[in-house]
């Protein structure tokens, strides 16, 4: 996941909104700083692969003396290890995000959709889950749904910042399953000169139809929570499903148009969540 990812996930996540029941908001920042300074760690700033895979290693070493309920001095945990014993948050869940980010060190190709959603499932699916734990509604159905959920963002942004992924480095990270490139047509070199080609944009349509047809499949989770948690997930559905319909309006070439969420689209998104 790239250095905007995450912070973009939660553009359409978002966490410590005023829709966030008041005694859980405190619990979902920290989870927040957690995930978000760990995914810096993979990402941001000229550090070498090395220091990163340090840095991440040093956090899982602080979930393992939680698991051995020893103390820390360690700001982001010792803010977490409150909420983790309070809610009593899968450890599970912490480390899967920890192993996403490690593999952004090490890994910038994907082979196919299932190994890319493998890497959703870790990336992005435990935040979901975090939340239904949170909220004490973490029922197998709700958690299938979540996941359908988080993984449908994940890709969501994945498609939306091919052009920025293409230009963090010199070969770029491709999330674009390399068998659907190939089905298509689509070659590396078509998306380092940023060419929204014909087979692009099949390929691209493709995909979108994917990942929206997984959001709707996780979409009756909003309608079957109660209150602030079932308008917050209606909310992020929206969200997500709105930056998609801007990707087909922009006929696919998300090389020149980014799509974003702007101030108008946040009423149309409101409206559909209500």
């Amino acid at each position: 996941m790239h250095a905007n990812s995450y912070r973009d996930h939660y553009e359409n996540f978002p966490v410590a909104s005023l829709l966030m029941p008041a005694h859980l908001r405190l619990a979902v920042q920290a989870i927040y700083a957690f995930a978000r300074s760990a995914d810096d760690f993979a990402d941001e700033g000229d550090l070498p692969a090395e220091e990163r895979l340090r840095l991440l290693a040093a956090y899982q070493a602080e979930l393992d003396r939680i698991e051995r309920s020893e103390p820390t001095d360690h700001p982001i945990f010792l803010r977490l290890r409150p909420h983790i014993a309070a809610f009593d948050l899968p450890l599970q869940l912490f480390r899967d995000l920890l192993d996403a980010f490690t593999q952004d060190v090490r890994k910038d190709r994907y082979a196919d959709f299932a190994e890319l959603m493998d890497y959703c499932r870790r990336s992005a699916d435990p935040v979901g889950r975090l939340l239904l734990h949170l909220f004490g509604a973490a029922t197998p159905e709700n958690l299938q749904r979540s996941d359908a959920i988080c993984s449908a963002l994940q890709l969501i942004n994945h498609w939306q910042d091919i052009g920025i992924d293409m230009g963090k480095n010199a070969d770029g990270r491709i999330y674009l399953p390399q068998g659907d490139m190939a089905h298509f047509g689509v070659t590396e070199e078509t998306l380092r000169c940023r060419l929204a080609s014909a087979d692009f944009c099949q390929l691209m349509k493709f995909q979108v139809d994917r990942a929206r047809a997984l959001m709707l499949s996780g979409a009756p989770l909003g309608r079957d929570l109660p209150g602030r948690i079932g308008l917050e997930i209606r909310t992020i559905v929206a969200g997500g499903l709105r930056i998609l319909d801007k990707i087909e309006a922009a006929g696919y070439d998300v090389f020149k148009h980014r799509p974003v969420l702007g101030l108008l689209d946040w009423p149309r998104i409101l409206w559909k969540a209500l």
